[in-house]
């Protein structure tokens, strides 16, 4: 027949609220290091990945119209000189 040992009988009690208090101390931990990653986060203003995919591809094509229109531009057209006509605000 085997006996109980209160001392045993309390340090294994003991012993398995310390493992649930540290358990419980473990996800507030985690809880708090969240709260205050989100909050710092939103300190920041940090951009979204979406918007920030919108506005890649806006500016490549606005890219894309400036390099046609610096193109069209160096290109001298016919027929449009001005250098023969005075400015219309020219004195003289």
């Amino acid at each position: 027949m085997q006996t109980r040992n209160p001392i045993l009988d309390e340090f294994s009690k003991m012993a398995t609220g310390a493992m649930g208090l540290a358990q419980s101390a473990s996800e507030e931990a985690k809880a708090a290091f969240r709260a205050q990653t989100d909050r710092m986060v939103a300190e920041l203003d940090l951009v979204r990945r979406d918007e920030f995919d919108t506005l890649k591809a806006e500016i490549a094509a606005l890219r894309a119209e400036i390099a046609t229109l610096k193109a069209s531009a160096s290109k001298p057209k016919k027929g449009t000189s001005t250098g023969a006509t005075p400015a219309a605000d020219a004195a003289g």
